[in-house]
């Protein structure tokens, strides 16, 4: 496993952050080797940081970077979700009567748009 995985994985385990100098002894290595390895995961922006003090020390707060949470807006026509998802009919699209409903729905909130 690469430092990097390491890193984002104590990162992750620490649900309100982490502080740097708490990082790299948990890692067991030095601090110049985990600055490093902080400045590529930034630079992944898979990491925020925020300047922080520890125990009297200037240091900082790593927190993994929130994840784009996923975004159902294009399965929505108004309330009516995508027949689609999910389906098991073994039905041809050009038929199916629920989807002509759902897309009947998609155009009528189109043009009230």
């Amino acid at each position: 496993m690469e430092l990097e995985e390491v890193a984002l994985s104590l990162i992750r385990g620490h649900k309100e952050g982490v502080y740097q100098n708490e990082l790299w002894k948990e890692m067991e290595i030095d601090s110049r080797k985990c600055s490093r390895v902080v400045s590529k995961l930034l630079k992944d922006e898979l990491i925020i940081r925020e300047p922080a003090v520890s125990n009297g020390a200037r240091t900082y707060l790593l927190k993994v970077a929130e994840e784009e949470k996923p975004s159902f807006e294009l399965l929505l026509a108004g309330e009516m979700f995508s027949p689609c998802a999910g389906c098991r009919d073994a039905c041809q699209p050009e038929y199916c009567p629920k989807l002509a409903e759902w897309a009947h729905c998609l155009m009528e909130n189109e043009e009230s748009s």
